[in-house]
């Protein structure tokens, strides 16, 4: 009766094993497009705010182009009053304010020519980042159709284990069943392994020899009491521990054989 008690568990491990890891892999899917999401929003923001940059450097541009056309009038009309002046003073004056208005308009054209070399570089960065953009929502939409796709395929596959499970754990032992899902949650998906020459195979802990009677007995759900799992007798554990008798009493004779060296 226990050994069909430890079939089912056995046959649970694997099922519950599965389960656990696909869950994990059904919880880890939407992590996987955050990044890319992630990416893709924080080129979004770059790109609003260089756009924005771009709007503000041609509206610079247009300033300063009236004030270039500001200057340029009043150059010129200095340069009329030139041919109306009378006086050596008057002429001084004039030819002063022509010049101030000459070197206005060019230090205003220079600067509109920098604030369009400075457009035109960032017409070509919005452009690569509009490119960036583009391609990158596109992988985005892949990714989740291709994660859409994936977990749909793990739910079938959970859905199938589960209906499994069902068919096993049906007379078992509700408490045992709790500890043991636990079990396989948290101990790398073991939570039934056999005792092999005294030693618990799940966290290689030497086992009381009594301990050890008890589990060959098979009398009832033991677990380990050092990493909690249930523990099953194997019967390659019988041929280990007996090995490992024979050995301690190839060793004992060997001592034997000292100990007559030494009286000699």
């Amino acid at each position: 009766m226990m050994q069909g008690t430890f079939d089912k568990l056995q046959k649970l491990q694997e099922i519950l094993s599965q389960k656990f890891e696909i869950e994990k892999e059904i919880e880890g899917i939407p992590k996987n497009l955050a990044t890319k999401t992630e990416l893709l929003n924080r080129l979004k923001k770059s790109y609003i705010e260089k756009n924005q940059e771009y709007e503000n450097t041609k509206d610079r541009i247009k300033v300063l182009k009236h004030e270039m056309g500001e200057a340029e009038r009043q150059r010129e009309e200095f340069e009329k009053r030139m041919d109306v002046i009378s006086t050596q003073r008057e002429y001084e004056a004039l030819e002063k304010e022509i010049k101030d208005a000459t070197e206005k308009e060019q230090k205003l054209r220079r600067d509109i020519q920098r604030e369009e070399r400075a457009l035109e570089d960032m017409l070509n960065s919005l452009q690569r980042e509009e490119q960036m953009i583009s391609q990158q929502e596109e992988e985005l939409k892949v990714e989740q159709e291709k994660n859409d796709a994936e977990k749909q395929s793990k739910e079938e596959l959970l859905k199938s284990l589960k209906s499994e499970e069902a068919d096993v754990v049906p007379g078992m032992n509700e408490e045992i069943l709790f500890k043991f899902e636990r079990i396989i949650r948290n101990k790398s998906g073991l939570g039934i392994v056999p005792v092999l020459g005294g030693i618990c195979t799940g966290c290689h802990m030497i086992l009381p020899g009594q301990f050890v009677n008890d589990v060959r007995k098979g009398e009832e759900i033991l677990f380990c009491p050092y990493c909690s799992r249930i523990l099953f007798h194997s019967e390659e554990g019988d041929d280990q521990q007996s090995e490992e008798v024979f050995t301690a009493q190839e060793m004992g004779g060997l001592a034997d054989l000292v100990d007559d060296f030494d009286l000699d």
